[in-house]
């Protein structure tokens, strides 16, 4: 019965983030907000609400190291196994300003995590409002430097009825927080039926659950070879995992932040420094450095396991 929970809360966060999406960029549309915009919040953060409503609904239960670890983990996810599964299938191309914006940013937010965790190994309240305030800052310098380099691009977001956009809306959302709380009931269950971690399970199911979208939408891309984007994509979502996810849960509940959890932060800041100088040269990731990033993953993977 708890795969089951588990599975079927997964297809919710799924399906509901998608339908959320789709509703949310129609209603962008109708609005007038240009397209480029809508890639930069909408979008990039929508695939990121499974890893917020699982993050949130965790904290809500009192389930708080399935809070930390399912971003964490998210992020390693995303990071090494979504853009290294893409750079092996196709090399991909990386933005400057992904380089010289995106990967310090979210460097810094990891470290600033890790550093508020580590001072009475919990985010508190006030920590949750601390990260909330830095997440508004990166959301205006993202929608300030879309306004200012804004070019004409064709409307890809298909308009479709009011009604219809606010059943997608709607029916989105209360997919996306039921599935949140029937994943973390279904991964609670596993852990206590298996003698297994809260962290452990967030790091490896939860974390590989809530990071279906990307993976199945940048090797889509990948296998198109239209993944120009894909890291700049990636590493945006890691940003709002951290900063948007865990600030929201911590300033809901305070999160209890464990050794385990200052180390998986660490690493998280490690992998993201090594894809960055990967990248740094040539501006973008071959698929030696897609194999070589997939097989860092399945060392920790087992190191997490293993600890």
């Amino acid at each position: 019965m708890m795969y089951l929970i588990l599975i079927a809360g997964f297809v919710l966060l799924i399906k509901g983030a998608d339908y959320f999406v789709e509703g949310s960029s129609a209603a962008a549309k109708i609005l007038k907000v240009p397209p480029l915009i809508i890639g930069l919040t909408v979008v990039s953060m929508g695939t990121s609400l499974p890893e917020a409503s699982v993050s949130i609904s965790a904290s809500l239960a009192g389930k708080n190291e399935l809070a930390v670890s399912n971003a964490v983990g998210s992020n390693i996810f995303n990071l090494m196994i979504v853009c290294g599964v893409c750079a092996a299938i196709c090399p991909l191309a990386i933005n400057k300003d992904t380089l010289k914006r995106d990967f310090p940013i979210s460097i810094a937010a990891v470290g600033l995590l890790m550093g508020l965790g580590a001072l009475g190994f919990s985010v508190g309240h006030l920590d949750g409002v601390i990260l909330l305030a830095v997440f508004a800052g990166f959301l205006y310098l993202m929608v300030a430097s879309a306004k200012k380099a804004r070019q004409e691009a064709e409307d890809e977001y298909k308009s479709m009825p009011v009604w219809k956009l606010l059943l997608f809306v709607i029916g989105g959302a209360a997919a996306i927080v039921v599935g949140g709380k029937m994943v973390v009931s279904g991964a609670s269950d596993i852990a206590s039926a298996f003698g297994m971690t809260e962290n452990l399970i967030g790091m490896t199911i939860v974390a590989f659950g809530t990071s279906l979208p990307e993976l199945v939408t940048s090797v889509v891309a990948a296998r198109k070879k239209e993944v120009d984007m894909a890291v700049g994509n990636v590493v945006g979502s890691n940003i709002f995992n951290i900063l948007f996810v865990l600030g929201a849960a911590a300033a809901i509940s305070p999160i209890v932040f464990s050794m385990e959890n200052i180390i998986d932060t660490a690493v998280l800041i490690v992998m993201t420094a090594i894809v960055m100088a990967m990248c740094f040269k040539k501006k973008k990731l071959s698929r030696l450095h897609g194999l070589i990033m997939i097989g860092l993953y399945a060392v920790y993977t087992t190191y997490i396991f293993m600890r």
